[in-house]
């Protein structure tokens, strides 16, 4: 049985306060490289999973829709001979069931158009934005009254 590895030598090297600087930078660096691919890795398998589900969600979702589009169809010639069935001529039926639904449109539309014309801009995200900006050019002051930060002591 072998004894445990002392906490400043890395598996298979020499101990960290017998490498010279070079030697050091480059473990940090092959590191480093390992771990950015690591996370590549894990971030594709994860977001490959991600979209597997989405894609599986958007057709349910899509036959869904087809299936209610369909339902309206069949419901809307039911309305119309039912109304045709209180007495009025079929054509009027139909054409009572068709103003119905240009009405919804209309009123949908409506709506939407109003709720479309209060959208305005991401007035936090400008002003977040403006602050980094103004920190970027003065990093010493305090973006938001000006006066100067005073540095931190470990």
């Amino acid at each position: 049985m072998s004894e445990p590895m002392p906490s400043n030598v890395r598996p298979g090297g020499r101990p960290i306060d017998e490498q010279s600087l070079g030697e050091l930078v480059a473990t940090v660096s092959r590191d480093l490289s390992v771990l950015v691919h690591k996370e590549m890795e894990l971030a594709k398998t994860e977001i490959t999973d991600d979209l597997k589900r989405a894609g599986m969600g958007a057709g349910l979702l899509g036959g869904g829709g087809f299936f209610a589009y369909v339902g309206l169809l069949f419901g809307s010639v039911a309305a119309a001979f039912g109304i045709s069935a209180l007495g009025l001529d079929l054509g009027w039926a139909f054409f009572i069931v068709a103003g119905a639904y240009f009405l919804l449109a209309g009123l949908l539309a409506l709506i939407g158009i109003k709720s479309v014309q209060k959208v305005g801009p991401p007035q936090r995200t400008i002003s977040t934005v403006k602050q980094g900006l103004a920190w970027a050019r003065h990093p010493r002051r305090d973006p938001g009254d000006g006066h100067k930060v005073t540095p931190r002591t470990p």
